[in-house]
């Protein structure tokens, strides 16, 4: 792992369309946070990337939620379809806790859909020890929720 920099933002753009799990809108947003990451002080995002011998493989974006006690948000974690299932996106997100347990993170959400080709998703949280703490129903469109996942950092466990 190690951090972005700016001969990361096109692998990143194409890593983004191969998972073809994003809408052009996602991919944007991405792309916006990615370009704040790649300016002085990052706009609070912060980036872990991951490579393989073929290059980016995936990467974290995460950061401070605002007006928290040490409450961090997961923001993005992608992995390029090459990578996925060899366990790219396990060490992304251990490595983000390891980042903010050093500093003394007390929990971390993470926010995704509940659509079904999320499922994929969802199951990765659970297994990572993410707890479903929240859902809005039709929050995104009529019958997709806004499901958000907790981890406690500092002891571990449910929200």
């Amino acid at each position: 792992m190690r951090p972005l920099g700016a001969a990361d933002r096109a692998p990143l753009e194409s890593l983004l369309a191969a998972t073809e799990a994003f809408t052009a809108d996602e991919i944007a947003v991405a792309l916006e946070l990615i370009d704040l990451g790649l300016t002085p002080g990052g706009g609070g995002y912060r980036f872990t990337v991951a490579e393989d011998e073929l290059g980016v493989a995936g990467y974290a974006c995460f950061g401070a939620t605002p007006m928290t006690d040490r409450t961090f948000d997961l923001y993005w974690i992608a992995v390029h379809p090459r990578a996925q299932g060899t366990g790219v996106g396990q060490a992304l997100l251990a490595g983000v806790e390891e980042t903010l347990r050093a500093e003394r993170g007390r929990l971390l959400l993470i926010e995704t859909a509940s659509k079904p080709s999320y499922a994929r998703q969802r199951a990765f949280y659970a297994r990572a020890g993410y707890f479903e703490v929240a859902r809005v129903r039709d929050f995104y469109c009529d019958g997709d929720d806004r499901v958000i996942f907790a981890k406690r950092l500092d002891r571990g466990g449910p929200a």
